[in-house]
């Protein structure tokens, strides 16, 4: 395809995003983008003080909401404050090969952040949600298992790499599924993923060895891309017309590339996996499909 930038993003005025971890990274240069297209973005963040801190520099209607993902409390009050309609949720914060680590509720912090954070987040918000849901997934999700009865690494001995494929996986089949129930339920709501390829962002930076952060900035510092440029296949994924259930990525080698609809794993693409780990996610959060979608 051409090139494709963020010049192509239509115009978003009258139309309300949330984007999770939007006070840096990608999810800052994604939120950036979009407020520059017009739409009114609310930037959910653990810090707000960091997330005033990026608003002050955004165009346009930018606010901030306190959500912290490893949190279902947090998660909950702040899916019960919201009013009015949602046109994007962009599930894009996120955390990487960090140490072996608990959430407020008990779940391995990867996959309880990742991933049930914003399952919670999603099926909570979604009786707002107009037009679609974007996750931020990974091209790491291809080396990751599900493993639904230890999900949250009781008995495996703990991975931290491992914990990470597996939540990015995590997303894309939490996707897949949504995308299934959206449809069954005819529901207009797109369910869409996206990753960003290598981009230079504080992600990589967490896991708690001197000497592996030092190899990532490295690597950042040789072959990343921007935080701009990694934004651009979630940007894609919130405002192309592509089908439900799309993934998009970067369409070059070495994950570089103007984005377009990526290819995933075979695991990532199993409808009967998807509906066991979707099962398994309700179950854990105690959050399911709205009652107005159920078939």
């Amino acid at each position: 395809m051409t090139s494709w930038t963020t010049a192509d993003i239509p115009p978003q005025t009258g139309r309300t995003v949330v984007v999770t971890g939007g006070n840096s990274g990608l999810g800052l240069a994604t939120a950036r983008a979009l407020a520059a297209a017009g739409a009114r973005v609310v930037l959910a963040v653990r810090d707000p003080t960091r997330g005033e801190q990026a608003a002050a520099g955004l165009p346009g209607q930018v606010e901030v909401r306190r959500l912290d993902l490893a949190d279902l409390a947090s998660v909950r009050a702040f899916a019960q404050a919201w009013t009015g309609d949602l046109d994007v949720l962009v599930a894009n914060a996120g955390i990487m090969a960090v140490p072996e680590a608990r959430t407020a509720d008990g779940f391995e912090l990867q996959f309880g952040t990742n991933h049930l954070g914003h399952f919670a987040l999603t099926n909570l918000l979604l009786p707002h949600v107009t037009d679609r849901v974007v996750t931020v997934s990974s091209g790491l999700h291809a080396s990751g298992r599900i493993v639904l009865d230890d999900l949250n690494w009781e008995r495996r001995t703990y991975s931290a790499t491992g914990a990470y494929a597996q939540s990015k996986l995590a997303n894309l089949l939490s996707t897949l599924e949504l995308q299934r129930r959206l449809t069954a339920a005819g529901s207009p709501v797109r369910a869409m993923a996206a990753h960003p390829g290598w981009a230079a962002t504080n992600l990589q930076s967490g896991s708690g060895s001197r000497l592996k952060d030092a190899a990532m900035a490295l690597g950042n510092r040789v072959a990343a891309v921007s935080s701009e440029q990694g934004a651009l296949p979630t940007l894609f994924a919130a405002v192309a017309d592509v089908p439900g259930g799309s993934y998009a990525g970067p369409s070059g080698p070495l994950m570089r590339g103007t984005p377009t609809l990526a290819g995933r794993s075979p695991a990532a693409s199993d409808p009967a996996l998807a509906r066991q780990l979707w099962t398994a996610s309700a179950a854990l959060t105690g959050v399911d499909l709205p009652a107005s979608l159920r078939g």
